[in-house]
């Protein structure tokens, strides 16, 4: 049992503390208090093991902004036992190395302990009935960060995932193309299983949902012309066309991005893990020119788009 003590009140506080004193199945977290940062033990009854300052707790409130990245603060976290409990070695060092851990983000875990299926029974995809879904799930996520886009994709039933960066780049960078990126990747892996079961594709991007609408039901005509992705919608669409040719269900979600949903964390991490990839796909140039201008010191590339476009009207207008 892992405890959070400064995120209970002083009714819940002191209602554990029986519990706590006659068990030693607890690990409770703590910050020091006063000026001089010295450590307070919760209980008589327990035992420091760790304590260390580091990126070890979301911003207040993320799951309402949907904040995925580790708060920075000067607090310092410290990790207590019972004094009757006993902690390995290794236990005690993996403990130590989390709280000093400086990643960005923290490693979203996907147990499956009692109450891990219990979380995730509460979640949007659990309510929507996902993890009981009998073909195949895949979340995907796109990220683009520091000019380099990276997708990639987690499957749910063998608890794995890919992802690749995605190339193109210096024609400039958009969310949309690498969510596009991650359901292609998730589609190709699909049809690699070989299997006819149903497929279930998670996304947190309702701009990639309403670009591949245009492309389903009858009496449409869309076109590939003026598409920046044309080079990933025409391959998402083959996957498509060939799985309805096969009469393959296919049934894309949009679900809420950083909200606790274990299946989008995972995509999220794994599309992180992409930007980083020496597989480089879809890098291809489209051949459109390339505008380059100087903002506070910052040189910025882009295609034509409305922001190119506002730029040269303001240098017109000088």
């Amino acid at each position: 049992m892992v405890i959070n003590w400064p995120g209970l009140k002083d009714k819940e506080r002191t209602e554990l503390i029986p519990t706590l004193s006659t068990t030693d199945n607890w690990i409770l977290l703590t910050h020091p208090l006063g000026a001089k940062n010295k450590p307070q033990p919760p209980l008589k009854e327990s035992q420091r093991i760790a304590r260390a300052d580091g990126k070890c707790c979301r911003h207040k409130g993320w799951w309402r902004e949907g904040k995925d990245e580790l708060a920075t603060h000067s607090m310092t976290t410290e990790v207590w036992i019972s004094i009757k409990g006993r902690i390995s070695e290794a236990n005690r060092i993996a403990l130590q190395e989390a709280l000093e851990e400086d990643n960005r983000k923290d490693t979203p875990s996907f147990g499956r302990e009692d109450l891990e299926e219990l979380h995730r029974a509460g979640t949007e995809a659990g309510l929507l009935g996902i993890y009981n879904f009998p073909g195949i799930v895949y979340a995907t996520d796109g990220s683009n960060d520091r000019g380099v886009m990276g997708e990639g994709f987690f499957k749910l039933d063998e608890y794995r995932g890919g992802c690749c960066q995605l190339g193109r780049g210096e024609e400039g960078n958009s969310s949309n193309r690498a969510e596009l990126g991650a359901a292609y990747l998730a589609l190709e892996d699909a049809k690699r299983q070989q299997t006819r079961k149903p497929v279930i594709l998670l996304s947190d991007s309702a701009c990639f949902l309403s670009s591949s609408q245009k492309w389903t039901g009858e009496g449409k005509s869309p076109s590939m012309h003026g598409n920046p992705d044309a080079d990933i919608l025409r391959d998402i669409i083959q996957l498509l066309r060939e799985r309805i040719e096969q009469g393959l269900l296919g049934i894309f979600i949009k679900i809420k991005a950083h909200r606790g949903n274990p299946l989008n964390e995972q995509a999220d991490r794994w599309a992180d893990e992409g930007r980083q990839s020496e597989n480089i796909r879809w890098s291809l140039p489209s051949n459109r020119p390339i505008f380059y201008w100087t903002n506070n010191g910052a040189t910025h590339q882009s295609p034509m788009n409305p922001t190119v476009k506002k730029r040269i009207n303001l240098q017109v207008s000088q």
